[in-house]
């Protein structure tokens, strides 16, 4: 068995203790650094109550609190399901170098996991989404980000 295999296999199986316990829909992820397991999860959402626990983010979150760092470049994550929308952001804001799934999009769409919406949605200028949404310019917020540029120290994250 490969190393792909056995973290898929590993992410199937927090997957299936995660649904099976109640905590969440069928998806675990596990985030790998030189071989070794630093962050896994299933998908937390029913446990939690929160949207944003799904498997992949929270997995991030673990392994960014194991290595405590927000950059996770040098791991790869590996997934049950292609990543969501949400969840892709947070693969490439946690700098991860890999992705490894093993259902696709599609295949989550047939058993009601359909981000089709969202990718839509984000598409779209934001006059023409569904989501109200309005710039609201304010001077203090302007400055609030030049003093956040001017800071030395931003923690060692390399710039988006």
């Amino acid at each position: 068995m490969t190393d792909q295999e056995k973290f898929i296999k590993m992410a199937i199986a927090l997957a299936r203790e995660g649904m099976e316990a109640g905590h969440g829909g069928p998806f675990g992820s596990v985030v790998v650094k030189e071989g070794t397991v630093v962050g896994k999860s299933c998908n937390r959402v029913f446990e939690t109550c929160d949207a944003t626990a799904h498997a992949e983010v929270m997995a991030i979150r673990d392994a960014c609190s194991h290595l405590g760092t927000a950059d996770l470049s040098g791991c790869e994550i590996y997934s049950v399901g292609e990543p969501c929308p949400m969840c892709m952001a947070a693969i490439y804001w946690a700098r991860i170098d890999r992705l490894y799934f093993a259902n696709t999009k599609e295949q989550a769409a047939a058993v009601g996991f359909d981000d089709r919406f969202i990718y839509k949605e984000l598409s779209q200028p934001q006059h023409l989404r569904s989501l109200p949404t309005a710039h609201c310019a304010d001077a203090d917020a302007c400055d609030l980000f030049r003093d956040w540029n001017e800071q030395v120290d931003k923690r060692g994250l390399p710039q988006v």
